[in-house]
């Protein structure tokens, strides 16, 4: 019998590995990704070649099926060298996840190439019309991360049979996923931002489409086809967004190390000895206020992750107070990431406005990770109130 856990065990380490052998090239493609507001495609092919974008696909296909924390800990990585990367990464994956819940002969099919990317957008929900073997499908939809390399790209559609929204037993209206091709979609130049500029997250639009039924998916209440603790819980994919602004956190305090060994200063005390802006004394407590401030978000983030984690593996759906406080984690981890790089930013000084500078760089790519709804400020309400012993009231987040 295979030991799966070695098995396991070797592919983390081997895509971890591969995560920070790619930083270098990431880096020197820097100016290119901002430019180009996308991955370049030279680099698209070295993260594929290097398996970043299969991670979350199953053994059963020769997959990796790498669990969340170790994910996380390639983004991270990849997002030191470059949080376009690491978000491109983050988005990219999730047809590993996706295919779980469509017939697996049919998703097989489609992921003929376990290296293929995935662009997902959640809302605003598009329009399908049911008919014989399907949906006619029409919708925009913004944030299509990585949508200019992606193999497949999956809208959220509401449900109509004729005219009117198709309703559930529930009494809400029916929405599903739908897998899209490429080429028919269209791409809307729409990624001019401050920050993550080379995300390419593009919005994206189908008119009269014909999706078939066996490419779409309800994730409110999916039907599993796959088991594993990867798939069990529909959302589980939204935690490795933590992984950008942890590794763009660290990165800054890796820039600013670099950097105060070699600045000199430009004002000084007459006799100082002091050449560099590591000798003085505010820089030195600014590196140690970014250290802790993203040290401690980061040990919070892996402990609840890995307490979900840790429930999933044992067969068993986290709690409503491990979510939440998974939640406040990830919430948490962007702020305390957004002030560490603040606090860099302003230490480094007058350069650090300019166009170019990296801390200007990181510090937009944080600002605008923390933008995502992921990180809502509604987030702390929601896990306050689990928290208390009442019922979450913003079910979304969980």
């Amino acid at each position: 019998m295979p030991d799966t856990t070695r098995e396991t065990a070797d592919s983390a380490s081997q895509t971890l590995a591969a995560a920070r052998a790619l930083a270098p090239k990431i880096r020197a493609a820097a100016d290119e990704i901002e430019r180009g507001r996308r991955l370049p495609p030279h680099l698209v092919r070295e993260m594929q070649a290097a398996g970043m974008f299969r991670m979350a696909m199953p053994r059963a296909w020769g997959g990796p099926e790498l669990d969340l924390l170790t994910q996380l800990r390639v983004i991270e990585e990849l997002s030191i060298a470059d949080a376009s990367a690491g978000w491109c990464t983050m988005i990219g994956v999730d047809g590993g996840y996706m295919t779980a819940y469509i017939d697996q002969d049919v998703a097989r099919e489609m992921y003929s190439n376990l290296d293929a990317v995935t662009a997902i957008t959640f809302a605003p929900p598009g329009k399908a019309v049911k008919t014989k073997g399907g949906y006619i499908a029409s919708g925009r939809w913004p944030f299509g991360s990585g949508c200019q390399h992606a193999s497949w790209l999956i809208g959220h559609f509401l449900i109509f049979e004729g005219d009117r929204p198709r309703v559930l037993e529930s009494g809400l209206p029916e929405t599903r996923f739908g897998f899209v091709p490429p080429q028919e979609c269209e791409i809307l130049d729409t990624w001019h931002t401050n920050g993550l500029r080379g995300t390419g997250s593009h919005d994206w639009a189908v008119k009269d489409r014909f999706i078939p039924e066996e490419r779409t998916f309800n994730l409110a209440a999916p039907t599993h086809y796959r088991q594993g603790p990867l798939y069990t819980l529909p959302n589980l994919l939204i935690y490795k967004v933590c992984g950008i602004p942890l590794g763009a956190a660290r990165g800054a305090i890796d820039d600013f190390v670099a950097l105060a060994s070699n600045k000199p200063l430009t004002f000084k005390s007459p006799g100082a000895s002091r050449a560099t802006l590591r000798d003085e004394s505010y820089a030195q407590c600014a590196l140690a206020q970014a250290e802790a401030l993203v040290s401690s978000a980061r040990a919070f983030v892996f402990e609840t992750f890995g307490d979900m984690w840790n429930a999933l593996a044992n067969g068993e759906r986290p709690s409503h107070r491990q979510r939440a406080r998974g939640r406040l984690a990830m919430v948490h981890c962007a702020a305390a990431c957004l002030q560490a790089v603040e606090i860099l930013y302003k230490a480094n000084g007058g350069s650090s406005v300019y166009a170019g500078n990296i801390f200007d760089r990181r510090l937009r790519d944080v600002q605008t990770a923390n933008q995502h709804t992921v990180f809502s400020l509604k987030t702390w309400e929601v896990g306050g109130r689990v928290l208390l012993g009442l019922e979450p009231d913003y079910g979304l987040l969980f």
